[in-house]
């Protein structure tokens, strides 16, 4: 069993820098560097990070989406990059409904600044409890689900239910029961009452002070857009949880710190509180599975999710950087390191992840200005185009649940557009940065069909993972030896196939 002390192996130095960078873009030496070093001592140093707070603005949403895209090609700080991905999935937001650039871009900050924890005055870290209460007033986020429409005489229940099912704790717990009901929608409706964008994009709470004076009544404008109990009276009192969380049937009363503003705080709080029916704190377990199934694979047992949070004490801090450094240091988070077979768990790369690590790896940069990016080879096409064929379009998720994932990325349209995209990049033949230089990533002097498929694909990282028979089939591919590599017409059609087959393969798009 190993901790935070065990000493990384060379496939699982290997397996976690390509895990926390964008689909294996990294170095040989930098592999080398950790190979032999502590669990833990790598993973502070992958984790300790300061988030910055670059946001993606442009005149169109396809700048803005393309200037991500370059970022993300360009940055040194991988896993930040990561990590504003999934948490840009995790709060899916759309332009498609948001329609402002602007606010898409404070929003891609926001997830920037909190994606490992918030970096506070006085040093001090926040938490994921931190993370959503910004999401909470996030102007993007109340275009998308009518928080700015939400109004008193009718709260809207958009954003209540996709707080509690999407972003906090999930329908149901692992043993199946529910968390909430509907009736907590309802309530929790009434606090996000009153909240408005303004005119510079800032979010401001229009609720005035629900006294009743001077003959006003409690429908009048001059008592603001807040929904107050006295004025509603027949809606019950501002309590939540009285049949779910561990509360009592009592429940909880997010009034505790006064009516107006203060509520939309104060029901987080309560949520962040909340406890299934196993008596593990609800949200800690939700997020600790997101957070393990993005970086480990799919449908983990509960108890494995539950030790990683008892060992980062991620239940009480809600601290996301100690989280990931549980799980750095976990043997579940290396099982997907062996050989595919029948008993590995692999993960799909999403298509951000594998355009943007393999523009990387292959040190190849798009060509155009933004809004244009494209390929420098093939059918020449956008960027923004080839990861909409393969199901991403960055800044636009499909619907508040985010993208579909794992197998949801694979179908006969998608791979053909992954396929088209290896080839596109594999023969980009411009000048400079924008073309394939294969000669910078292999030795030509190399002419032994064998060693050349092996440095091929352990340049991709991926030479444990492929069978004998499949590493024989792309040797039987480039032909009998000896090959010279400095052949013109041998590697701009062998050579650079060879790089597109392993692109292709199972072995690069699982993980």
């Amino acid at each position: 069993m190993g901790d935070a002390n065990t000493s990384l192996t060379a496939a699982e130095a290997t397996h976690l820098l390509c895990r926390t960078s964008f689909g294996g873009a990294i170095r040989q030496r930098d592999i080398d560097k950790i190979v032999g070093e502590p669990r833990g001592e790598v993973a502070d140093d992958l984790v300790g990070f300061r988030p910055n707070k670059f946001r993606p603005t442009g005149s169109s949403i396809r700048v803005a989406h393309d200037k991500w895209v370059k970022t993300m090609i360009k940055t040194k700080r991988q896993l930040q990059e990561r990590l504003v991905l999934f948490w840009h999935d995790h709060f899916a937001t759309s332009d498609e409904v948001v329609l402002d650039t602007a606010e898409m871009a404070m929003q891609n900050r926001t997830l920037r600044i909190h994606c490992i924890g918030s970096y506070l005055q006085r040093g001090q870290r926040g938490s994921f409890r931190d993370f959503v209460k910004a999401i909470n007033k996030d102007p993007a986020m109340m275009d998308m689900l009518d928080t700015r429409t939400n109004r008193k005489e009718s709260p809207n229940e958009n954003y209540a239910r996709e707080f509690l099912e999407l972003f906090t704790m999930g329908v149901f717990d692992s043993a199946g029961n529910p968390n909430y009901s509907e009736t907590d929608i309802q309530q929790i409706a009434r606090a996000f009452t009153g909240w408005r964008v303004d005119g510079d994009d800032d979010t401001f709470f229009d609720g005035g002070t629900g006294v009743i004076d001077g003959g006003a009544s409690c429908g009048s404008s001059r008592t603001g857009r807040h929904d107050y109990a006295a004025c509603y009276p027949e809606r019950g009192p501002k309590v939540v949880f009285q049949s779910t969380g561990g509360f009592g049937p009592a429940g909880r009363d997010f009034t505790v710190n006064g009516e107006g503003a203060a509520e939309i705080d104060t029901i987080t709080d309560i949520i962040f509180e909340h406890r299934d029916t196993d008596g593990r704190n609800t949200v800690a377990r939700y997020i600790g599975r997101r957070l393990f199934e993005h970086f480990a694979y799919a449908n983990p047992a509960i108890s494995v999710v539950d030790e990683i949070i008892d060992q980062s004490a991620f239940a009480t801090s809600f601290l996301v950087q100690d989280y990931l450094r549980a799980l750095f240091c976990h043997d579940e988070f290396y099982a997907p390191a062996a050989i595919p077979g029948s008993g590995t768990r692999k993960s799909v790369r999403w298509p951000a992840d594998y355009v943007v690590g393999t523009l990387r790896l292959l040190g190849v940069k798009p060509k155009g200005r933004l809004g244009e990016m494209i390929v420098d080879g093939g059918n020449f096409r956008r960027l923004r185009d080839q990861l909409s064929e393969m199901g991403q379009i960055l800044l636009a998720p499909p619907t508040v649940f985010g993208w579909d994932l794992e197998d949801s990325w694979l179908s006969s349209a998608t791979m053909l557009s992954r396929f088209a995209f290896a080839r596109d990049v594999t023969s980009a033949r411009g000048n400079g940065s924008t073309a394939f230089r294969p000669e910078k990533l292999v030795s030509f002097a190399l002419t032994d069909p064998g060693e050349i498929v092996d440095a091929v694909t352990t340049r991709l990282h991926v030479q444990d993972q492929f069978t004998a028979d499949e590493r024989q089939a792309l040797i039987d591919y480039l032909g009998p030896g000896p090959i010279d590599l400095f052949d013109y017409d041998y590697r701009n059609t062998k050579l650079n196939g060879l790089f597109a087959l392993v692109l292709q393969s199972p072995a690069y798009q699982l993980y």
